[in-house]
């Protein structure tokens, strides 16, 4: 099970509207490599998998695959914005070290 936080949620209903499909949302993946041994990957998605984890809030949702969903349980999908960036942050306690990005991790 993951979180996904209400900022989160509203970054993809935000995407949604910009790409004018209200069927999309986001494909939350962990593959090898990175700076610190695993690498979270987003993709944007229409489709879902049968297999797939999924969590939905207000049309919004994110779907995980069942390999990485054993890295990511109980995880939060936040998203956040400031005056030089904004994009996703993932906030895995099952990471034992992240790089200094924030998008690659040990376990």
């Amino acid at each position: 099970m993951i979180k996904v936080s209400n900022a989160a949620i509203e970054a993809i209903l935000d995407i949604q509207k910009k790409e004018k499909n209200i069927g999309l949302g986001i494909r939350l993946s962990v593959l090898g490599g990175g700076c610190a041994g695993f690498s979270y990957k987003l993709d944007l998605e229409e489709s879902r998998k049968d297999d797939d984890w999924i969590f939905e809030k207000d049309g919004a949702f994110v779907c995980v695959d069942p390999k990485s969903i054993k890295l990511l349980a109980g995880m939060e999908l936040d998203y956040f914005s400031s005056m030089s960036q904004r994009g996703f942050k993932f906030i895995n306690p099952n990471a034992k070290s992240t790089c200094g990005c924030g998008s690659s991790f040990s376990v």
